[in-house]
């Protein structure tokens, strides 16, 4: 008798049409967290920022464009691919970390939820299709994943829409060289209840959330610049702590999600990871096959959009996997049958992985 998978029918994003080049910091002074200048020429800062995390521009949204603006946009781009009536979603999942923040203010306004606002953006009457919001940093759009894969398997739901939207720009502290990493955008993503005999969809899932030293690595603060005002508070990041604790735990949550599903990591076609730093994603991977004794990590395996554009937060992964999977990206494509894995890390801290057969 098939089984209920868990599939994905449509997918959707939104890229802000803004760019920000590296360049353009070229002129801003940097402090540290000790409010010291740093007084390294900006071009050595930014091409060593570009060296250590891939990332050459970044997009910001409109002025007049706030998260569930974008989120809306993406969804709707989602329900289309999936060839469905929006009536017939039970779930939307929203996944954020600041909700909407008018340009030029910090202050954040999620009163109603964004998931209620994209759910009237879109004309949904039907009181059965249930909006909410999910807080878990970074890794947020994969916990909305795994949350209507649950819902799916217990006969709860059958269609869930999921998205990721953020506008990190609208709470960076200009004068913090970690604001340079940051992006808005968002993803989005239709689920549904697939009778199948095969295994595909969702196989397995994986989530860890350590909260002790660890859940202030991401935090708010107030600004780098010298006599700021300590009621203005930014977000701020513990950039080495975060890069160690990821680089040891991440890979370790990856091929727990891959031994749960019996999958060997020579089977994974492609790997989806948060768009944070490349050269974390390339250690993640390189780890994971250590882990299975394996030195060498077959090239083109690990699409990524961080180049060109940043750290978007919960909007990375499914942006990504939308622009693969419309062959919007370099030469990377999937083929029916591929196994792939979404892997992130962030806030919290949180970390979770879902493998996936396409």
């Amino acid at each position: 008798m098939p089984q209920i998978r868990t599939v994905i029918t449509g997918t959707g994003s939104y890229i802000p049409p803004h760019i920000k080049t590296n360049r353009e910091f070229a002129l801003q002074e940097f402090y540290s967290e000790d409010n010291e200048r740093i007084v390294a020429p900006p071009n050595e800062i930014i091409e060593k920022f570009r060296d250590i995390t891939g990332i050459e521009e970044r997009r910001y949204a409109a002025s007049d464009m706030t998260t569930s603006d974008m989120a809306t946009i993406a969804a709707r781009l989602a329900i289309e691919d999936a060839k469905m009536d929006p009536e017939t979603l039970d779930q939307i999942i929203v996944a954020h970390n600041f909700g909407n923040i008018l340009k030029n203010t910090i202050q954040t306004d999620v009163l109603p939820a964004l998931a209620s606002r994209i759910k009237h953006a879109l004309g949904i009457r039907n009181p059965d299709c249930v909006a909410y919001d999910i807080l878990f940093g970074c890794p947020g759009w994969i916990q909305g994943i795994i949350q209507a894969d649950a819902y799916i398997k217990a006969g709860i739901a059958k269609k869930c829409l999921v998205i990721g939207a953020e506008t990190l720009s609208r709470v960076i502290d200009i004068y913090d060289r970690d604001s340079m990493i940051f992006s808005d955008g968002a993803g989005a993503t239709v689920l549904e209840a697939i009778p199948s005999d095969a295994p595909t969809g969702i196989l397995a899932t994986r989530v860890q959330s350590h909260c002790v030293e660890e859940a202030f690595y991401l935090h708010f603060a107030k600004s780098n610049l010298p006599g700021s005002d300590p009621d203005v508070r930014y977000m701020k990041m513990k950039g080495r702590k975060v890069y160690e604790y990821a680089i040891k735990n991440v890979p370790l949550a990856m091929k727990a999600c891959l031994d749960k599903c019996g999958i060997h990591v020579t089977e994974v076609k492609k790997f989806f990871l948060h768009q944070a730093n490349e050269k974390m994603d390339e250690g993640f991977v390189k780890a994971l096959y250590r882990l299975y004794g394996l030195k060498e990590v077959p090239s083109h395996i690990m699409p990524m959009s961080i180049h060109k554009l940043g750290n978007s937060s919960v909007a990375t992964i499914p942006t990504l996997y939308d622009l693969v999977k419309h062959k919007l990206l370099d030469a990377h494509e999937m083929e029916a049958g591929d196994i792939v894995m979404f892997a992130s890390v962030g806030a919290g801290m949180n970390i979770n992985a879902v493998c996936y057969r396409v």
